[in-house]
């Protein structure tokens, strides 16, 4: 069994692809691994500019090595005999379904489509100093929709109050868009840790599912 003291490994970030190599969502790594010890899926792993498969015996035997001559290469999950490294990629054996095609319209994915910075001001403020506002506000007939909510600071959601923009005399940092790829994924993208998944992400499965 795998030890909770390296905590840190086991929430890592393992991209998941079907078995036609396609990406369909995001797990932590304690998810992960427990795919692989159960034989449901292999490793996909970027070595020299090319991708190699592992299941989970030939991983913890390639985890040895890489331990002894690229340890600052990984993350690593300790056991009660030897260390193991964390995949970045794994591939499920036997799902073949396609991702979902619809970014998921949810609070998370609004703070990441704008950033955390507030529409208004444009400051980046923790999720904590964050909340949503809708634009035209509901009580003038405005809709929950992507186009029409946007994250605001505290300071601008009083200001603004039940009022529209202009009738505030403010202006949008940009105007609000839906998403086409899950906004969540770029935050990945930009971490050196996650650069073997660029090869799975392009433009037609970019709105992975986040479990």
């Amino acid at each position: 069994m795998i030890a909770d003291r390296y905590h840190s490994g086991l929430d890592c970030n393992v991209l998941v692809l079907n078995k036609h190599y396609m990406a369909i969502r995001i797990v932590r790594a304690r998810r992960a691994f427990s795919l692989l010890f159960r034989e449901l899926a292999e490793v996909v792993s970027l070595e020299e500019g090319r991708y190699s498969n592992y299941d989970f015996e030939s991983w913890c035997e390639a985890s040895q090595f890489r331990r002894h001559f690229e340890p600052d290469s990984h993350d690593w999950v300790s056991t009660v005999n030897f260390h193991i490294a964390v995949p970045r990629i794994i591939r499920l054996l036997f799902y073949d379904r396609l991702p979902r095609g619809e970014v998921k319209f949810n609070r998370r994915n609004i703070f990441a489509r704008d950033k955390n910075r507030c529409q208004y001001c444009g400051r980046r403020r923790p999720t904590s100093e964050l909340s949503l506002d809708h634009i035209i506000p509901r009580s003038m007939g405005g809709e929950s929709v992507w186009e029409n909510i946007v994250c605001a600071c505290t300071e601008c959601n009083i200001k603004k109050a039940g009022r529209n923009p202009r009738q505030a005399s403010m202006k949008l940092v940009r105007k609000p868009v839906k998403p086409r790829h899950n906004p969540l994924v770029h935050i990945y993208l930009g971490h050196q840790r996650y650069s073997s998944w660029k090869q799975f992400l392009d433009h037609a499965y970019w709105s992975v599912e986040l479990k």
